[in-house]
């Protein structure tokens, strides 16, 4: 083995050199090959990066050029040839700047020829940037049982603490990777420690919302068993401070919650080292459905994805665009979107709860005793008609918010706490657990058809209630189902195995309003 001297990093003549990285596409790690090669008597002296990378892998040579130049490495002459492997993988980002710089350098004989695992950003004086994407790919290289040693910048530390079973170091820049590959410093691998903290809002409680006995009972069922929800009223009655709150009642993320959380986040760059919510996803009405349901031309998640096991807060409702509010009538059915692209189709993950809320009418004061509504019966339709039959069938509860009286305002003593209703629904969440374990699925909105008959059995009086309410309203068989799954989750919640004609009664009547 060559001497290598701290002064100049050197470590013999200039040979291929080959290491390896990894390439995100939507959720999919892909293992990269960087095989870098150096023709010393080429006149022209220039790097060619072949392999199918995008124009942020093509622009990483001139990064690579500076970060080298400023870190007091000389830039090896010659036509230097980097090929990305497979080239029929498509390479996107920045995060290939750092195995490129590694392989030159390897390749000019100034490190050590070591197959190490890399990734991370360049900056023009050779620091190491943060990555999006390393939490999503470490998790994907322990569950492949990676033995090799893995690179990622330091910026990304508190998404290598997060994995074990991997030998991570988190490094500054590229002057510390030519003294650890050289072994001229010793460096400690990243130390295991889990997942932050899972954390509620600490500002936002059930206790600080007065009266909406109704709408918050519809919630704490909703929360129970993870079911879709529509909130009508006039502006100012609260929906979205009710809506706001409904996180704060479900229960806190499982371990396979907060990895597929986590992925996620990770991919798109939002990931939070100090501590872990339930998402919580609020876009504004003017959203497209690229921003809705993911895509454009790289196919990235768009905010159903954002939303998995958590929240997708739609307010405004009808104020969506027609095409944005009929894109989410595959995820609603199918906990997944799959987005379809020239370059690439992509399934993403997308089980969320849908709340949404909207006014009666487009001025808000339809229906309301005690004001003026000056819309015309057309106008009424026409509102609502821009949430489509089939949309409206994917929801399981809808329900009626009413402006609060002011002596409701001014009531003394405070509204049950989100601590007390998280509880019922916790409790109601494991009874559901327990009931669907090994079966693929853990809440009531989720259960398959093929299983309703043998978890959900209803006595005569109220399959005469549901017969009575499927004539009378002209219910599809989609809207059957999701009446007896809500009966489902009403029983859960009041601990009862059996399924009463008060709980078939309660599930009816959510389903119902819509049609009234």
């Amino acid at each position: 083995m060559p001497i290598c001297y701290l002064q100049e990093y050197r470590c013999g003549d200039s040979m291929p050199a080959k290491l390896s990285s990894v390439t995100v596409v939507g959720l999919n790690v892909n293992l990269i090959t960087v095989e870098v090669d150096i023709d010393r008597k080429s006149v022209i002296h220039d790097v060619d990066i072949v392999g199918l990378g995008d124009t942020a892998v093509k622009e990483s040579k001139k990064r690579i050029k500076s970060a080298l130049k400023n870190s007091g490495f000389d830039f090896p002459q010659g036509r230097i040839i980097v090929n990305l492997a497979p080239a029929d993988i498509k390479k996107e980002g920045s995060l290939l700047d750092l195995p490129i710089a590694i392989g030159i350098l390897q390749a000019a004989g100034v490190l050590q020829k070591t197959d190490v695992l890399a990734l991370g950003e360049l900056s023009l004086e050779g620091k190491i940037r943060g990555v999006r994407g390393v939490l999503t790919s470490l998790l994907s290289l322990s569950e492949q049982q990676h033995e090799g040693i893995i690179i990622v910048p330091k910026e990304n530390l508190e998404e290598a603490q997060m994995v074990k079973g991997l030998n991570i170091y988190a490094l500054e820049d590229l002057k510390e990777i030519a003294q650890f590959i050289n072994h001229l410093a010793e460096f400690r691998a990243v130390s295991f420690k889990g997942f932050p903290p899972f954390e509620y809002e600490s500002d936002l409680d059930f206790a600080d919302v007065k009266g909406q006995a109704l709408a918050k009972r519809a919630l704490e069922i909703a929360a129970a068993g993870s079911h879709n929800i529509l909130m009508r009223g006039s502006p100012g009655a609260g929906k979205t401070m009710l809506a706001r709150r409904l996180a704060s009642i479900m229960p806190p993320l499982t371990d396979d919650e907060a990895v597929e959380v986590l992925k996620i986040y990770s991919a798109v760059g939002f990931v939070n080292g100090k501590k872990i919510f339930r998402p919580f996803r609020s876009p504004h009405h003017t959203a497209s459905s690229v921003a809705i349901v993911g895509g454009g031309n790289d196919a990235k998640p768009g905010e159903v994805t954002l939303a998995h096991n958590g929240v997708l807060f739609l307010d405004e409702f009808p104020e969506f665009r027609r095409d944005v509010i009929e894109a989410l009538r595959q995820p609603l059915e199918e906990g997944v979107v799959t987005v379809a692209r020239a370059k690439a189709t992509i399934t993403y993950p997308a089980r969320f709860t849908l709340v949404a809320a909207m006014n009666p009418c487009p001025c808000g004061n339809y229906g309301d005793p005690k004001a003026v509504c000056n819309c015309s019966p057309y106008d009424i339709i026409r509102y609502n008609k821009k949430v489509s039959g089939p949309v409206l069938d994917r929801i399981d509860i809808v329900v009626q918010v009413q402006k609060m009286e002011f002596e409701e305002y001014f009531a003394k003593g405070s509204a049950e706490s989100s601590k007390s209703m998280r509880e019922r629904v916790i409790a109601a969440r494991q009874i559901q657990q327990k009931r669907y374990n090994g079966l693929g699925f853990s809440t009531n909105s989720q259960l398959p058809s093929k299983f309703l008959r043998k978890f959900v059995q209803l006595d005569e009086k109220s399959e005469d209630l549901l017969k009575l309410s499927v004539t009378k309203y002209n219910l599809s068989g989609r809207s059957i189902d999701k009446i007896l799954r809500l009966s489902r989750t009403i029983a859960d919640l009041e601990q009862s195995e059996k399924i009463r004609f008060n709980h078939v009664a309660e599930a009816v009547q959510y389903k119902t309003q819509q049609r009234d």
